[in-house]
């Protein structure tokens, strides 16, 4: 659109949000959208897919995808890990929840909302179904990834309780999938219009840990690809679903249209997303680095340490604050549980897979040391997952302390590349079907060249 922002051009039009944000989706050109944001999209493409594989032989995977096998339909996508094809829908589905279940995936800062595990599982969908090329196909996830974290960093604080990547994810999802389906802005404006529809999910699943956690981004992903392909039907929907009467912004969460429209366009933000380096909530993350940080400084061991009071925000309260109960869904709640996960550091001195197993998440070895740990709540802190400060008291060095901002992964703290691989070689090499290192060489290609490919109905060819 030349020099002229598709916001700019909406606005001077008398759009209404979904609108605006329905010409930006069909009308930006792949040539527009910076490399940083190509490049970051490619990077969180790959750890999606690789939280995905090592994710797939979670409690409650199996049985999803045992379910969409036996409903059956046109074999259209991938089903990453598991192999074979299923409806686009189905198949955005178990992609999403797989990639969701050991709350790995990347995670957006400054927006309370993971983005990719629910605009990719659709994009890639419906770029197999439509045999689209791997530049649409990127151009498409950008797109739809920008639209979902704008969304997450517009809507007003405190959170009401709705569940932000379930009800925002839906809507980058249906973007995505109507660029994909070739529509134009009308029939684009539709699809945002059915998901919101279809907007679901609350936080109630991380306050009573249950595997309807890990479904949140299936239920998005699925929707987005169900919204688009009834459009495409000629289904249609209200135009002011997002600012209207009854629309997100008056039922869901508040939101500010500015933040929403600010450079629509011209930049865009789902760069501003960190890989994960803990298998938990990122809630739990800033926590696990201060106490690990304690624990390297001063050698602590499990018996030296007396208490231990971690400071945070009422956000970071709310959503592993609680007490700790794995006696129903034991991994679930492993990971979502910071006293849990403070005993752990202190027994294991680690937080990995194997710390969110059911044997782990019940060790009574960790278990006798979640009494020592406290919460305090600093009301004036407005942050989803930082600062945190951690006072412990030993026996040996009295009392110490450690405070961290944020999550690590920004531009001020970024993880190594040697880390990042490792993360993603651990995780290729588990799940349902692990990959060999061949494989995972393979996949890694295709994914850093996606936008060379001509059929996208083809990545994974010869891998799954």
């Amino acid at each position: 659109m030349n020099d002229i922002s598709a916001a700019a051009v909406a606005s001077e039009s008398g759009l209404t949000l979904s609108g605006q944000l329905a010409v930006h989706a069909v009308t930006t050109r792949y040539d527009a959208i910076p490399q940083a944001a190509r490049d970051a999209a490619k990077l969180f493409m790959l750890d999606t897919l690789a939280v995905s594989w090592v994710g797939s032989d979670a409690p409650g995977c199996r049985e999803a995808h045992g379910l969409l096998v036996d409903e059956g339909g046109r074999a259209d996508s991938t089903a990453w890990v598991y192999g074979g094809r299923l409806p686009a829908a189905s198949a955005a589905f178990i992609n999403g929840m797989s990639a969701s279940a050991l709350d790995y995936d990347s995670i957006g800062r400054g927006a309370a909302v993971h983005i990719n595990i629910a605009v990719l599982p659709a994009a890639l969908a419906i770029a197999q179904k439509q045999h689209a090329s791997g530049r649409d196909f990127l151009s498409a996830l950008v797109i739809g990834s920008d639209l979902v974290y704008r969304l997450g960093v517009a809507a007003e604080r405190p959170n009401r309780g709705f569940h932000y990547t379930a009800t925002l994810g839906v809507f980058g999802a249906a973007a995505a999938a109507a660029r994909l389906l070739g529509f134009d802005a009308g029939a684009t404006q539709h699809a945002l219009g059915i998901a919101f529809f279809q907007a679901a999910g609350t936080q109630q699943a991380n306050i009573q840990p249950s595997l309807c956690k890990r479904m949140l981004s299936a239920f998005a992903a699925r929707s987005g690809v169900y919204s688009a392909l009834l459009a495409q039907r000629g289904i249609t929907a209200p135009s002011e679903v997002i600012e209207g009467k009854f629309g997100f912004y008056s039922l869901y969460q508040a939101g500010d249209p500015n933040r929403l429209l600010d450079e629509l366009g011209r930049r865009f933000d789902g760069v501003n997303v960190s890989i994960k380096k803990y298998p938990s909530c990122g809630c739990n993350h800033t926590t696990i680095e201060a106490v690990l940080k304690l624990i390297r400084q001063y050698d602590l061991k499990p018996d030296d340490v007396q208490s231990v009071e971690v400071t945070v925000t009422p956000y970071i309260e709310r959503i592993v604050g609680g007490a700790y109960d794995p006696s129903h869904d034991p991994q679930v709640a492993a990971q979502f549980n910071l006293r849990y996960t403070v005993a752990c550091l202190l027994v294991r001195r680690k937080l990995g897979l194997a710390e969110i197993q059911p044997d782990a998440a019940r060790d009574p070895t960790i278990a006798a040391h979640i009494p020592k740990v406290s919460l305090k709540v600093d009301a004036e802190q407005t942050g989803n997952r930082g600062p945190v400060v951690v006072r412990m008291r030993t026996k040996t060095h009295g009392e110490i302390s450690c405070r961290v901002k944020d999550v690590r992964g920004g531009t001020d703290d970024p993880f190594t590349p040697a880390e990042i691989d490792e993360k993603f070689d651990e995780c290729f090499r588990r799940g349902v079907r692990p990959l060999n290192a061949e494989q995972i060489a393979a996949l890694t290609k295709r994914v850093r060249e996606v936008e060379t490919l001509p059929d996208m109905a083809a990545f994974f060819d010869g891998i799954c």
